[in-house]
């Protein structure tokens, strides 16, 4: 980056304007840097205090595969919304049309942060598909191919790409 540009961030009171989604469903603590239609990186904060800890598993606290999704979709979301120039509303939702290629490399338990980086690989017909990977200290945890749609609430019964 250059001196002349400056990185683009959200704290948490942003993410929350674009974001229905709160606690213990809100999985992206801040957004470290974006460039809007490319990418976005972002990170979780993973605590002992979380919910889905209690019984998942008490014994060896993991963070679910589909949180880890979760939290990298409400990533790609944020990009989306900050690629359109829109600030969703009460009549705004998203939701997955699909996950390709998930895998699972390693658990994230409490006292790791995921860093999600996230990629625009097209936006076609109301279709949005990403690249998106989880990192902990570098090492890959989670990787897929992530497709959403934003949708009117009235709208939202109705399959996709219709």
């Amino acid at each position: 980056m250059t001196t002349t540009e400056t990185s683009k961030t959200m704290d948490i009171c942003e993410i929350k304007s674009y974001l229905p989604h709160r606690y213990p469903l809100l999985l992206v603590d801040r957004v470290l840097s974006y460039e809007e239609g490319k990418t976005i990186t972002a990170i979780k904060n993973v605590t002992v205090n979380e919910e889905f800890f209690n019984g998942h598993f008490p014994h060896k606290p993991v963070m679910p595969g589909v949180l880890m999704i979760e939290a990298m979709a409400q990533t790609a979301a944020l990009l989306s919304f900050k690629t359109m120039n829109l600030k969703p509303d009460e009549n705004s939702v998203v939701y997955f049309v699909g996950i390709d290629g998930a895998r699972f490399k390693r658990p994230v338990g409490p006292g790791d942060q995921l860093r999600m980086d996230v990629e625009i690989l097209r936006n076609a017909r109301g279709i949005w598909k990403y690249k998106a990977v989880g990192t902990v200290d570098g090492q890959v945890a989670v990787e897929a191919e992530l497709m959403c749609t934003i949708r009117s609430v009235a709208d939202a019964s109705q399959p996709a790409g219709q």
